[in-house]
């Protein structure tokens, strides 16, 4: 039988977030307004949209207008390791919705937005973008402050000096571990996943 269908997806934005994913992830709480980076974001999208993720356009569903289909193989790999889990758009969707349950999405965004970030080409851009993620999720009481030590904060800080493509890895590279570490062992445990990887063996049964 066909593996489990899904439905379209939803951006990730401030404003789209995940929207009841699936009919089993809950609705997203509300973002901050008003701040510098949640504007830049609909201009220069830092925070990758769910359909614009790697490994997630399928070109002949889109042609055909035909659903993306998660299959129980694909959602059970997200355990594997939490890289695997990044690389997939449903599952950064689901992770993003599982961290908006515990108040601490800014992790996963902040991490989406340095990844973003890497691909920058202009010069000057680069340097605007790079003071607006510092302001929006390292600076000290930032709108989006992420969880990182008072040494890789002030490391970021002087970076912010002369800002390169590599200027925030030390600050991504603590996150990453911190999630990886902490929220992604929760995620896997969690009602959310288990009932997702449950319905869609149901579904193939």
């Amino acid at each position: 039988m066909p593996p489990a269908s899904l439905p379209p997806a939803q951006p990730l934005g401030a404003e789209g977030g995940s929207s009841g994913l699936w009919g089993l992830l809950p609705e997203p709480q509300p973002k901050k307004q008003g701040s510098s980076f949640s504007k830049l974001r609909r201009k220069t999208s830092f925070t990758r949209s769910l359909s614009d993720h790697p490994v997630s356009r399928d070109p002949q569903a889109m042609r055909t207008g035909q659903r993306r289909r998660l299959s129980t193989e694909e959602a059970t790999r997200w355990a594997d390791s939490f890289d695997v889990l990044l690389s997939h758009k449903y599952g950064v969707a689901a992770f993003l919705a599982f961290l908006k349950t515990e108040f601490s999405e800014e992790n996963l965004e902040f991490w989406l937005a340095c990844e973003e970030f890497k691909k920058t080409r202009s010069t000057a851009k680069l340097v605007s973008k790079a003071h607006r993620i510092f302001e929006e999720f390292v600076d000290v009481q930032a709108p989006r402050e992420v969880n990182i030590d008072f040494q890789t904060r002030e490391a970021t800080r002087k970076n912010m000096q002369e800002p390169s493509l590599t200027c925030f890895d030390q600050a991504q590279g603590k996150v990453h571990s911190l999630m990886e570490k902490d929220s992604y062992p929760r995620f896997l445990r969690s009602k959310m996943y288990l009932d997702l990887l449950s319905q869609s063996q149901r579904r193939l049964s």
